[in-house]
């Protein structure tokens, strides 16, 4: 009987990964075009964040999105009627972006003339904290009606992320979501994390979020 190889196809596919995604990181710094890698569960409020950023830096920095779903381009046309280069992503079953996928993205946008590209990743807390984008920058939103315990059962995102964006706080008053708790808990994961409160509603901590990234954007075009 012949001998049986094992293959870690996990372990493979990851560092093959990482070394595209390293080559997008230095592409894009070479182009002083920053990339951002939006994460969480479905219908936290992705998309919305990404309209009120767009609404408040489109005459200020030059965007571009990349759309990521698994059968669908709805959001997509939403970028693009407000005038923002968009490309969808169809990852035909693929609960993450990887960078192949992310580089496929960049090269349908006309990356020379942007200064910030914003990935719209998959709704999934698991899979997309797995798999390195070439993101300069990974932000998170986890939303009030999600619960208060999604940093106990998914660890390793709000591990890996730069920001936390805590959205549809105008729901705080209508749930038992414990605020101190939740911080309390990601910084213990993460003490470098910046955490922001925010409703794309009401239109709350916007400005700190805009604020934020419009400082990493201009510090990431100063660097050689």
């Amino acid at each position: 009987m012949e001998e049986v190889r094992l293959i870690e196809v996990k372990e493979e596919i990851l560092a093959d990964n990482v070394k595209v995604a390293t080559e997008v990181r230095e592409r894009l710094r070479k182009m002083k075009t920053m990339l951002v890698n939006l994460m969480s569960s479905p219908g936290s409020g992705k998309t919305s964040l990404i309209l009120q950023t767009i609404a408040n830096l489109k005459d200020k920095l030059r965007l571009g999105v990349i759309e990521a779903d698994i059968d669908s381009q709805v959001d997509a046309e939403k970028v693009a009627a407000q005038g923002i280069s968009a490309v969808q992503l169809r990852t035909g079953g693929f609960c993450h972006l990887d960078a192949t996928m992310v580089t496929q993205g960049i090269n349908a946008l006309a990356v020379n003339d942007l200064d910030l590209i914003i990935i719209e990743n998959v709704g999934n807390l698991v899979c997309p904290a797995e798999f390195d984008t070439g993101a300069h920058k990974n932000v998170m939103i986890l939303s009030v009606p999600e619960g208060d315990d999604k940093p106990l059962k998914y660890p390793l995102m709000f591990s890996i992320c730069d920001i936390l964006l805590i959205n549809k706080i105008d729901y705080l008053s209508l749930s038992n979501f414990d605020m101190p708790a939740v911080r309390k808990r990601v910084l213990a994961l993460n003490p470098r994390i910046t955490i922001i409160e925010v409703s794309c509603v009401t239109g709350s901590g916007i400005e700190d979020w805009i604020t934020w990234l419009k400082k990493e954007v201009d510090t990431f075009r100063q660097l050689k």
